[in-house]
């Protein structure tokens, strides 16, 4: 194992030491969002089918589950979100032919009027991201605004402002796809932070990083775990 590896392992390691209690501590619905996000990232149908069973019976409503699918568009790309959500409109069908009766939860509340869509994102991502204050744009905001202006203004308020899925749950949709990718650590380090600035703990991390080891493989399961590592090594108190 190289010396940064090990560093990162070891680190890990001395946050979750201490703490006999983490096994199993991401609740089956949370557990279901993960496994479904993972699934439709990678198009891999028949386990999608499972896992969306797997949500239903644990508790997640049909629109909580709708509301996952519909926002992993924006990740996984429109095909693979359009595909999941056909295939979740053969399991509510074939479910209530069998006549099983599942909840069907609420509506988003409506939008208020004349909301500034910029502004409002910019201030859910910087608060995702642990800001306090919106920073100045850098980087690819500045190289290409318009992507900026899409990011803020439909994935941070048109999706994220939809209240019938916690914030919690938005990340642990977002991390289940990303980690159940190739390519994606940089959005992973931002999202995985986000998922702990908005309540999930790093014993429930356990249980997320077992999803992804399941559905995408050690590899996938193990550039997840490298990157949350770092994270944590710079939050540890100096």
């Amino acid at each position: 194992m190289k010396k940064t590896s090990a560093a990162i392992f070891c680190a890990l390691s001395l946050l979750l030491a201490g703490n006999a209690a983490w096994a199993d501590a991401l609740d089956e619905k949370s557990r279901s969002i993960v496994a479904i996000s993972a699934y439709t990232a990678r198009g891999d149908m028949d386990k999608l089918d499972a896992s969306l069973v797997r949500g239903l019976e644990a508790g997640l409503t049909v629109n909580e589950i709708k509301e996952v699918l519909v926002q992993l568009y924006a990740y996984t790309g429109f095909p693979r979100s359009l595909n999941a959500i056909h295939r979740f409109m053969d399991v509510t069908k074939r479910r209530a032919d069998a006549g099983i009766k599942d909840e069907i939860g609420r509506e988003p509340s409506p939008v208020p009027a004349g909301i500034n869509k910029d502004e409002y994102g910019a201030k859910v991502r910087a608060k995702l991201g642990g800001r306090t204050e919106i920073p100045p744009p850098a980087g690819y905001q500045v190289f290409a605004p318009a992507i900026d202006t899409f990011l803020k203004e439909h994935l941070f308020c048109d999706i994220f402002i939809r209240d019938n899925l916690s914030p919690k749950h938005r990340e642990l949709a977002t991390i289940g796809a990303l980690g159940a990718m190739t390519g994606t650590a940089g959005q992973l380090n931002f999202h995985l932070g986000a998922a702990l600035n908005t309540g999930t703990t790093v014993e429930e991390m356990e249980d997320y990083f077992a999803e992804i080891e399941r559905a995408a493989g050690a590899e996938q399961e193990k550039v997840a775990r490298d990157v949350l590592g770092k994270i944590l090594a710079k939050r540890r108190p100096s």
